[in-house]
Formats: C-alpha cells, sequence, structure tokens
C-alpha cells in the first residue's frame, strides 16, 4: 500500500534518516517508537506529503487515501457547530443532499417526470452512501470521544485546544482513510475516552500508524512496533511490549556478537603482529588484514533504559492522618461536583485518582490542598509538608533561569553536587544543567517541574497529570521515582501504565461521591469487570483470544548449544595457549640472550644445554602456535554458525 525506500531526511545538515526503509500494507496496525528527537512525527509528515525526503521515495498506492492528526490542528477555528465540523468527514454525501433540496425546490413549480426521476436517482445515491444515518455515525464518534448531547450544536471556536483536537480525530475516524496517521492522538483524551479509541483502532478497516507514549493504549491497539533509531526504522512484529522484550532479546545477542567480534579482531591482530616478518606467513597475514578492512563492525550496545536511585529526605514524618475530607459538597453554578462525599488519606498510600474529564478530579486535588472552595470539612494532619505538581507550574518556571538556578531555588538546600544528581536522573547531564528554561520543550519544562517538587521535602505530594509530555524513558524514571518515594501522594492520570506501576489505591469519582478501590489498577479493572450488571448477570470479561504465536527462524536449539558449548571450550583452551606461548616467548628470548654470550661456549655442556633448551622452545612454541591458529580458526566457523542459525 505504502512503501519507503532509502529514505534519507536531513535538517540543518544533521541527519534524521539515512537510507531507511518500511513497507505499510493494508490493515496494518503499527506504533511508531523512539526517543524525543529521533523524527518520529517528521516521518508522519513526510508520509503525508508535508516534507519532502532528501533522497530515496516515498511510494503510495493509487487508492491509498492518507488522514492525518496532528497538534498543527489545535489552532483550527470555526463557527459551525462541531457535529457540522465532524460531518465535514463526509462532504461528497452531503453535496448529494445539497443536488436533493435543489431538486425539491425545483418542484416547487417543475412537476415533470425528468426532475421526479432525477430526484429518485439522487435519493437512491444519497441512501446507497448511508446518508440518512451520517448524523447518527458522527454524534456516536463524538459521544465515544467524550462529547455530551448539548455539546453537539456548539460552534467549535468555543471549545479549548484540546477539546477542539477531540473533533478532528472524530472527523478524521469519519473519513476512513485508507491510512491513518495519528501523532499523539491520547494527549487530550481522558481514560474512557481512550479506550474507546483503542477498541474503535482495533477493528478499524483501514491502516494505522500511530506515535504515542502511552505504553497502554500501544498495546491494546497496534500489531507491530517501529523504532525510530540509529537514523533507521527497525520493525518489531507485535504490539510495545512485545517489542520490549524482543529487543532486549536482539540486544543481547548484539552485544554478544559485539563482544565475539572484538575478542576475534583481537586474536587476528596479534596473528598479523606475531607473523608479520614472516615470509611462510605472508599470504595468511595479508588475507587476515584485508578481512579486518573488510569486517562489517557490529556496535556495542547503548542501553537506553534508565535505573535511577533518589534519595529523598523528609524533615518530617507526617501524621497517620494526612488529609480527611468529611461531608464535601461542590458545585460551579448548577453543576453539582460533589454532594456529601468523604475520604481519607493516610501515611503511605499512592492514590491514583482516575475518571472521565469534567467529574472533578483536578478540584478534588485543590479541596485536598486546600485552594479551592467547598462546603463541608477539611482536616489536614499533623506534620504535613505538601508540594503541589500541576501543568500550569511549568509557566511558572523563571524562563532566564538556567535549569541549575531554578532546582536552587526550591528550597532543598541540596548542594550542587546533589542537584545535579537529581538532574541526571532526569536526563539532564553534564552542560545540559545550565541551559536556559525558555529554550526548553514541553517535556523537558515537565522533567525540570517534577524533579524541583520531588526535592522540596515534601512528605505528601499532589500530583495533576504528572506524565503529559513525557516519553517513555522519562515515565518510567516517574515511576522509579514515586516507588521509592516513602511519604503519601495523590495523582490524577490517565497514563495506565503509570497508575499501574505506582499506586496501591484507586479512586474514581461516581454519583457526586468520591469511591475507593483498595488495590493496584489491574485489580481494580478485574474487579470492576465482574461488577453485577442491572440485568443481574456479572460482567465478564471477554475470553482471551490466543494471538499468533510469532514465526521465529526455524533453527536446531540443540545444534546452537551444542556450539556455544564447544566455543565456550575452545575460547578457555585459546587462553591457556595463550599464556603459554608467552611463557615460552619469554624463555626463548632469555636462552637467545644467553646464546649471544660468548663466554657461554667456553663450557661446551652449558652451550649444549642452552642449544638443546632453545631448540626445544622454538619447536614447542611452533607447535603451540599451530594449534593457536587452528583454534582460531574453529571458532570462526563456529560463531558464524551460531549467527547463521540465529
Amino acid at each position: 500500500m505504502l512503501s519507503i525506500s532509502n529514505l534519507s531526511y536531513y535538517i540543518g545538515g544533521r541527519p534524521l534518516y539515512e537510507n531507511a526503509n518500511l513497507h505499510i500494507k493494508p490493515k496494518d496496525k503499527i506504533g511508531l517508537v523512539g526517543q524525543n528527537g529521533t523524527g518520529k512525527s517528521t516521518l508522519l509528515k513526510i508520509i503525508h506529503g508535508e516534507y519532502q525526503p532528501s533522497s530515496g521515495e516515498v511510494q503510495k498506492a493509487k487508492d491509498c487515501s492518507i488522514g492525518f492528526l496532528n497538534q498543527d490542528l489545535l489552532s483550527y477555528l470555526s463557527d459551525d457547530s462541531i457535529l457540522d465540523v465532524a460531518l465535514e468527514a463526509f462532504q461528497e454525501v452531503l453535496s448529494l443532499q445539497d443536488e436533493i433540496d435543489e431538486v425539491l425546490k425545483q418542484m416547487e413549480s417543475d412537476y415533470s417526470e425528468e426532475i421526479m426521476n432525477r430526484l429518485a436517482s439522487l435519493q437512491d445515491k444519497f441512501e446507497a452512501n448511508e446518508g440518512y444515518t451520517l448524523k447518527a455515525k458522527a454524534a456516536e464518534v463524538l459521544a465515544g470521544i467524550g462529547f455530551s448531547d448539548a455539546d453537539l450544536s456548539k460552534p467549535l471556536r468555543t471549545f479549548s485546544g484540546g477539546w477542539r483536537m477531540r473533533v478532528m480525530l472524530a472527523k478524521l475516524l469519519l473519513e476512513k482513510p485508507a491510512l491513518l496517521l495519528l501523532d499523539e492522538p491520547t494527549n487530550h483524551l481522558d481514560l474512557p475516552s481512550i479506550q474507546w479509541v483503542e477498541n474503535y483502532l482495533k477493528t478499524y478497516e483501514g491502516a494505522v500508524v500511530v506515535v504515542s507514549h502511552d505504553q497502554t493504549f500501544l498495546d491494546n491497539c497496534i500489531s507491530s512496533t517501529v523504532e525510530v533509531a540509529n537514523l533507521s526504522l527497525t520493525l518489531y512484529s507485535g504490539n510495545y511490549s512485545f517489542y520490549k522484550k524482543e529487543k532486549k532479546e536482539r540486544m543481547e545477542i548484539q552485544q554478544n556478537a559485539y563482544e565475539n567480534q572484538q575478542q576475534m579482531i583481537k586474536q587476528t591482530e596479534r596473528f598479523i603482529e606475531r607473523f608479520r616478518a614472516k615470509a611462510t606467513k605472508s599470504n595468511q597475514v595479508q588475507s587476515r588484514i584485508k578481512a579486518l578492512d573488510r569486517m562489517e563492525k557490529v556496535h556495542e550496545v547503548v542501553d537506553d533504559e534508565v535505573n535511577v536511585n533518589f534519595q529523598f529526605k523528609f524533615s518530617q514524618r507526617s501524621g497517620r492522618d494526612v488529609v480527611v475530607l468529611d461531608e464535601i459538597s461542590k458545585a460551579y453554578g448548577d453543576n453539582l461536583i460533589f454532594e456529601g462525599t468523604t475520604a481519607r488519606i493516610e501515611r503511605g498510600d499512592k492514590i491514583a485518582l482516575i475518571g472521565a474529564n469534567g467529574k472533578g478530579k483536578s478540584t478534588i486535588l485543590r479541596i485536598i490542598d486546600g485552594s479551592e472552595t467547598f462546603t463541608g470539612d477539611r482536616t489536614q494532619g499533623h506534620n504535613v509538608i505538601k508540594s503541589f505538581f500541576a501543568q500550569h507550574q511549568l509557566e511558572a518556571l523563571t524562563l532566564d533561569n538556567e535549569i541549575i538556578q531554578e532546582m536552587s531555588q526550591a528550597g532543598s538546600q541540596k548542594t550542587e553536587m546533589e542537584l545535579r544528581s537529581v538532574l541526571g536522573c532526569f536526563l539532564f547531564t553534564n552542560d545540559d544543567v545550565f541551559k536556559k528554561i525558555k529554550v526548553l520543550s514541553g517535556g523537558e519544562k515537565s522533567r525540570v517541574a517534577l524533579a524541583k517538587t520531588l526535592i522540596s521535602q515534601a512528605n505528601f505530594l499532589l500530583l495533576d497529570e504528572p506524565t503529559n509530555h513525557l516519553d517513555f524513558q522519562s515515565v518510567n524514571i516517574l515511576i522509579q521515582a514515586l516507588n521509592q518515594y516513602e511519604g503519601t501522594f495523590v495523582t490524577v492520570s490517565h497514563d495506565r501504565h503509570f497508575i499501574q506501576g505506582v499506586a496501591n489505591k484507586i479512586w474514581y469519582i461516581e454519583d457526586h461521591e468520591i469511591k475507593e478501590y483498595p488495590g493496584t489498577y489491574a485489580e481494580y479493572e478485574y474487579w470492576k469487570s465482574q461488577q453485577v450488571q442491572p440485568n443481574g448477570k456479572s460482567e465478564k470479561a471477554k475470553k482471551s483470544q490466543k494471538k499468533p504465536v510469532q514465526k521465529k527462524k526455524d533453527f536446531n536449539q540443540n545444534e546452537v548449544r551444542q556450539a556455544k558449548n564447544e566455543l565456550r571450550k575452545l575460547q578457555s583452551d585459546l587462553e591457556k595457549i595463550e599464556v603459554q606461548i608467552e611463557t615460552l616467548e619469554a624463555e626463548k628470548k632469555r636462552l637467545s640472550e644467553e646464546m649471544s654470550n660468548p663466554e657461554i661456549y667456553q663450557d661446551e655442556t652449558k652451550s649444549q644445554e642452552v642449544n638443546s633448551g632453545f631448540a626445544k622452545a622454538e619447536k614447542e612454541l611452533s607447535e603451540l602456535n599451530s594449534n593457536w591458529e587452528s583454534i582460531v580458526d574453529r571458532i570462526s566457523d563456529l560463531e558464524e554458525k551460531v549467527t547463521q542459525l540465529g
């Protein structure tokens, strides 16, 4: 359907891709992953035709229509209702409706058979294109991504950027292009909407290429993963979890190959050095020199997984009760958020507050913080020191400060070395710490603000959407940090991977009350699926369909195992022989020096003894060198065999 061949793309002389290749087939569901700055969004724009490759080709089939959701659409404004904007997806069918309306107007004065036939033809065509159900379809998709019936008639420009992006997503889904390109589609969606989009994409008839930092979303809706790294595109035939596992295995294989190659290079160089001046070995020496020149080097593995170790310091420990809410009520005009709800946060609680947007999650955080008005009672416990992270704090960063300056103003009393250590955990290393805040990306600003929150000596954290703008690596760092945090926290998040990684309690809002599930997110999801429905039947989780086993290269495991065992033995033998060679060469050198001393020949017995010893050492050395060459050749053969079988 679409083929990328030998793609190269440069920005200001810096390569993003060099000779990259990718083939997208009909119905492919591809997740595009990689570190920030590797060119994921750029690749989508190249596929869409907005950017032209520096070299190489992007070829697509004639019937391959492309739809592209990207962050540039945030600026789109219209006075039309969001329903009408979504219906623009059916422009051709709606034009038939305009023709039908025009014919009906003509019929007010013209009842000719020709007009009647034209009307019948247009109506048949309109019906064949499901024209009478278009509004219902558009309303269904808009409802799926979080809009209420009352919202449908409101003008698009009255909504915030995030909600406008949802409308553009709905329009794109309704268009049903042959190839759907999605750049961070979950950025502006709440959890129910994310789950709805997942289910929609699973059964989408066309192909999908999606860039996302939501690991659970990728796991649930893609069937293959393409990693953007090292200027190329690497395909993994499974979802994100499969990719992580498979990548780890590939990295182990590559690292082993690298180490084996380095050892072989070292042995070859020793052979060349030892026999360079020996005429009888000149052909073999030249052969090995050429082999080294032709050798395709295996690169050492650079593991991008970061393990961090935070040293959290509390000036004091909080009491058992951190915050207690009693009979809390809150409304915005006629919009009732809470009514008489009660909740308790105890020391050591790691609470994730989940649910749809508009239910009051951020309001709850502000009530807990004490910065929101309400009716009811809020009691803060003994020795509680709070720190509140929210997205607006990114704007509160001092733009002209360097990162290290900004951190030093967090009031932690940490030394510059300690601050550098913390920043290193958040991927700011070396001279990065001297970057100005104003030149940082949204994700980098989030990391700085989170780092400031975590070093504040607070024993109680309030975190509102802390994973926004963070890539996979940064999210995993935050998970590690919060797992090492010995205080208490409440977080609002739609990232299920993050929630599962940090929470020991789940809060959700139902019937204007805070409800609590005392367990992990996975346990909550299972419990929720088993709840008794109004018809008396429990909502059983769908029987998991067995995924087709990934096809791997056929190879004889026993043969590989035997080859590796023999390799280990030969490597051990080789090391022993090399020690013997070094010992004999030293002995031969010593005897040679004695033989060059004229005084030795005055003692015939001593002279014969030295000559005999030298001849014996030379013979043994020749045999050892011969054995060494044989073992090196055998090791080379076995390494090639293991590589082919693997």
